[in-house]
């Protein structure tokens, strides 16, 4: 009897296994994949709105639109010229400007909305690895734009990102929880449209 019930053990063990193999064969794969060099990066444009964030000093922190002239002013800085530039430069810009006055100023600078339109692109900024412009690309989810931009990096707030998309000439924001994601949670892969943005913001540490 206990040689049958050995047995039985064994051929559960197997099926279960083989269950497993089989569901996770249909899963997306979660690892990064090479970005060409040619795939176009997000550079602020006039009109833009910028969120601005100082570490340790919320009272510099703030959201600013780009002027006519591409050019924005934050607290104790004036006339800093953006337009042109991906928000990681314009980041570097500010730090070296607020270095006069805080010692290592340590900057995140995040497009909260577009005035330009990029309506066959989804773009994602923030704490990605590579943030860009992604061609949009039928059936594309959550996950296949994560893998397109190298995945999320340490500092990236990852359950805390947004999805911003236009419906009915209305900007509409959608949490989306990234870390759980690429932990496996798949019920977090939603379908991408064309001209979504998703803002991966930093950790507050």
């Amino acid at each position: 009897m206990k040689r049958i019930r050995l047995v039985l053990r064994l051929i559960a063990g197997t099926l279960f296994l083989g269950t497993l193999a089989a569901c996770a064969s249909h899963l997306p794969p979660l690892t990064s994949a090479p970005v060409s060099e040619s795939t176009p990066v997000y550079r602020i444009a006039a009109g833009d709105e910028l969120q601005i964030y100082v570490a340790g000093h919320p009272d510099l922190s703030t959201t600013v639109p780009v002027g006519p002239d591409g050019r924005i002013s934050i607290p104790l800085v004036q006339g800093i010229e953006a337009e042109g530039k991906t928000p990681s430069q314009l980041a570097k810009d500010i730090e070296k400007h607020l270095a006069r006055y805080i010692r290592n100023p340590d900057v995140t600078v995040i497009v909260r909305s577009f005035n330009s339109s990029f309506s066959n692109e989804v773009r994602v900024i923030g704490q990605a690895v590579k943030p860009q412009a992604i061609p949009y690309s039928k059936g594309m989810t959550l996950l296949d734009a994560l893998t397109a931009v190298g995945g999320l990096t340490p500092y990236a707030a990852g359950n805390h990102a947004e999805l911003i998309r236009r419906v009915d000439g209305k900007e509409k924001v959608y949490r989306v929880y990234l870390s759980s994601l690429l932990n496996g949670n798949m019920k977090d892969n939603a379908r991408l449209q064309p001209g979504d943005v998703i803002v991966i913001p930093q950790k507050l540490f």
